[in-house]
């Protein structure tokens, strides 16, 4: 039941972000030849928040230590930071505040990788791919910010 807390607790703060933002402004930007097709996002970050999900489950049943404890909390961290960027970028419509926002992400989830790899190899490979994506959204915000 916790591992499927974990990945609700992860999914739903995608979902509750997603209300602060016009997601319809995608289509709408001048974009790049390389930006993806908008079915594209909602596909990545499900799956993307599940992996995160379990990941923090991993780590949160792992015996009890101060590296578990900070791991948790560079989670929680993440998170937060994670769930800014859509209000700020589809909500407020402020790219380069969003860029911002996504950056600090990037280093939040690298953060939580490191912080993760001290409690569980496996947690912190599953989180690789969140790595990869949110580098590859601070790629397509700086772009974005530099067409629009």
């Amino acid at each position: 039941m916790a591992l499927i807390g974990f990945i609700l607790l992860c999914n739903g703060a995608g979902f509750l972000s997603s209300l602060g933002g016009h997601m319809s402004l995608y289509g709408q930007l001048a974009l790049p030849a390389w930006a993806p097709p908008p079915l594209a996002f909602p596909i990545a970050w499900g799956t993307l928040y599940t992996l995160m999900g379990i990941g923090a489950w991993l780590v949160w049943r792992a015996p009890a230590s101060p590296a578990r404890r900070t791991a948790l909390a560079v989670f929680a961290v993440q998170l937060l930071v994670n769930m800014a960027w859509t209000p700020v970028f589809f909500g407020a419509e402020w790219f380069r505040a969003g860029l911002a926002v996504i950056a600090l992400v990037w280093l939040a989830v690298l953060a939580m990788v490191l912080a993760y790899r001290r409690v569980s190899g496996v947690a912190a490979a599953l989180q690789i791919p969140l790595l990869l994506w949110v580098g590859f959204a601070t790629a397509l915000n700086a772009a974005i910010v530099a067409l629009n």
